[in-house]
């Protein structure tokens, strides 16, 4: 999966919620620093280019739609952040949010519990 600018993002996360879209209707949910119309065509067409959206053609229209779901996006996404930013060890990703008091002792235990469930 190629790896997206964040403004490509934000327009996937839009894409992602709205399920299927008009260039015009994804710019209706652009809250800050709204593009240009044309601007937005164009990133909408690399997503198009980089396999992220596929679109339907109403005459000169078209209707995007993603095709790579936000899932297997969000597994991608964390693979490489956990690689390149964690030496690839889930442990050391863990260690990082105690230490930044970004998850607590609770969540946690209830992380172990949900593995041991599976297992």
């Amino acid at each position: 999966m190629e790896k997206l600018t964040n403004k490509e993002e934000e327009i996937m996360h839009i894409l992602w919620r709205l399920e299927k879209a008009f260039v015009k209707d994804v710019l209706a949910e652009i809250e800050n620093d709204k593009p240009h119309y044309n601007t937005l065509s164009t990133i909408i067409r690399n997503l198009e280019d980089k396999g992220y959206v596929a679109y339907n053609a109403y005459g000169k229209t078209h209707q995007y739609y993603p095709i790579v779901s936000k899932e297997d996006y969000r597994k991608g996404f964390m693979n490489t952040a956990i690689n390149n930013y964690f030496n690839n060890s889930y442990k050391n990703m863990v260690s990082f949010f105690a230490k930044e008091e970004k998850i607590s002792v609770d969540e946690l235990k209830e992380i172990i519990k949900l593995i041991e469930k599976d297992n």
